[in-house]
């Protein structure tokens, strides 16, 4: 069954990439699209609200609470409701956030191992694609026909281990590649000394103190 290999293939392929890319990379890149889309209006309102607040901050700052305190008191009244609103609306956003965080990673788990579980699971006694007669002895192939597939044969989850196996080792080949080699420091060597030093060298005789004898 051609297919059935190629579409357990595509679905472990798919989790690999997953794997390689990284979950919370791909969440944020889908949020920031979710966002854009979805959340638009409360971003720009976020966005204006914030703004409003750091102008209300500064303008409070300069004003003074005794000599204009009716002034102050209504950029004091206008300052605190934009920092409600501005604390509802965040809360509204990393709510939506949390419930967008939720839902992918629960698609995502279901595109990828709850799907390759499904069809492992799934298609457990059909033949992925039969191996020549007499090519592997026995028990290789009572192994990768386990758990249901016929004798002879290459079962789903043989081969769902098979094509995880090789795209991790092509990772690995990749990864080795591309890493910077580490250059060989130089090796010390001790000094070597000059003629002059050779010559001036002298060899101090060696003597030997023997005991007294009684």
């Amino acid at each position: 069954m051609p297919n059935l290999a190629l579409l357990i293939f595509l679905v472990v392929l798919l989790t690999q990439i997953v794997s390689w890319v990284g979950q919370t990379v791909l969440q944020e890149i889908t949020f920031s699209i979710y966002s854009k889309i979805f959340l638009s209006k409360a971003s720009k309102e976020q966005s204006k609200l914030r703004k409003q607040v750091l102008k209300d901050k500064a303008e409070l700052g300069s004003t003074s609470s005794q000599d204009e305190f009716a002034k102050w008191a209504k950029i004091r009244r206008r300052l605190d409701k934009g920092l409600s609103d501005l604390e509802n609306l965040n809360t509204q956003i990393t709510s939506s956030k949390s419930s967008f965080t939720t839902k992918f990673k629960t698609s995502l788990w279901v595109l990828t191992s709850g799907s390759k579980f499904i069809l492992v699971w799934w298609f457990r006694k059909k033949p992925v694609f039969w191996l020549p007669e007499g090519w592997v002895p026995y028990p290789i192939a009572w192994l990768i026909s386990f758990p249901s597939a016929p004798l002879g044969s290459v079962s789903s989850g043989a081969w769902s281990t098979v094509c995880t196996r090789v795209l991790v080792s092509l990772e690995e080949i990749v990864k080795a590649l591309i890493a910077p080699s580490i250059p060989a420091g130089p090796i010390p060597t001790a000094p070597i000394p000059s003629t002059n030093e050779k010559k001036g060298a002298k060899i101090e005789p060696i003597t030997l103190e023997h005991e007294k004898l009684d």
